[in-house]
């Protein structure tokens, strides 16, 4: 469960930021999490929850929001957007010969602080 050291890095970063701008706790952090970067999001929450306790987060909810794949197709020139983890082909029409360009994102989008 790699969600756990994603979470304890988090922890840091986000410990960090609020001492070095003065706040004393973290209410809610909001996350974007790729569809295609491999992190389970009800993983994320669990290691969240238990990993809070006695950091400056040890109150705080966390929240994310799932961001699809997307890409550029080179067949048809357009691009799309799915909601599956693995895009193995275009799904307009059917190339092989695609870019991925979003969904492996782990992005903190927002955070309530104190």
């Amino acid at each position: 469960m790699h969600e756990a050291s994603i979470v304890l890095s988090l922890l840091d970063t986000l410990g960090d930021k609020c001492r070095q701008e003065g706040y004393r706790s973290i209410e809610s952090v909001r996350l974007k999490i790729g569809m295609a970067s491999g992190i389970m999001p009800e993983a994320i929450v669990f290691a969240f929850e238990a990993a809070k306790h006695d950091t400056i987060a040890g109150k705080a909810e966390l929240f994310s929001d799932m961001v699809p794949v997307g890409g550029s197709c080179s067949g048809c020139g357009k691009d799309f957007e799915v909601d599956e983890q693995y895009v193995l082909s275009c799904p307009l029409c059917g190339s092989l010969s695609f870019r991925i360009n979003k969904g492996y994102e782990l992005d903190i989008v927002e955070m309530e602080v104190n």
